[in-house]
């Protein structure tokens, strides 16, 4: 399974490999990559996948590598199971409220999110142990 992600300060790619530890802890196999290093393609023939970003801006996607690869992944969601996962800074989540439901709009089945205030911990790991299950 694909996890492709963004960070902006490291804690969104620290969740990223923890969630990729978690689906290995379930039963599966993940793959991680860095956003730059992928193309929206490698993910159109997979079923189940997991996205994840921190938050930019004013509660928004990264508009320079991010936001450009969820609109091309917008286009095959429709019935791919999703995961999302971020973290943020300031705010209360409101990027991840709006990634999900332009999501779900595309078609696919977001199977959970988890966000991290600032640096992921115990209870962000627990919690992408759950998200790990529902993806495998």
């Amino acid at each position: 399974m694909k996890v492709v992600y963004w960070s902006s300060t490291g804690n969104t790619e620290r969740m990223a490999e923890m969630l990729a530890e978690e689906i290995k802890n379930a039963g599966g196999s993940a793959e991680v990559s860095e956003v730059s290093t992928v193309s929206p393609t490698d993910l159109e023939g997979e079923t189940v996948f997991a996205l994840g970003a921190s938050a930019m801006g004013d509660e928004e996607l990264d508009e320079g590598e991010m936001e450009p690869f969820v609109e091309e992944v917008e286009k095959f969601a429709a019935g791919k199971k999703v995961a999302l996962f971020g973290s943020y800074d300031w705010g209360d989540g409101e990027w991840m409220r709006k990634w999900e439901e332009r999501m779900k709009e595309a078609g696919a089945e977001v199977v959970g999110t988890v966000i991290a205030n600032n640096e992921p911990g115990d209870d962000d790991q627990a919690n992408l142990a759950e998200l790990a299950k529902k993806l495998v």
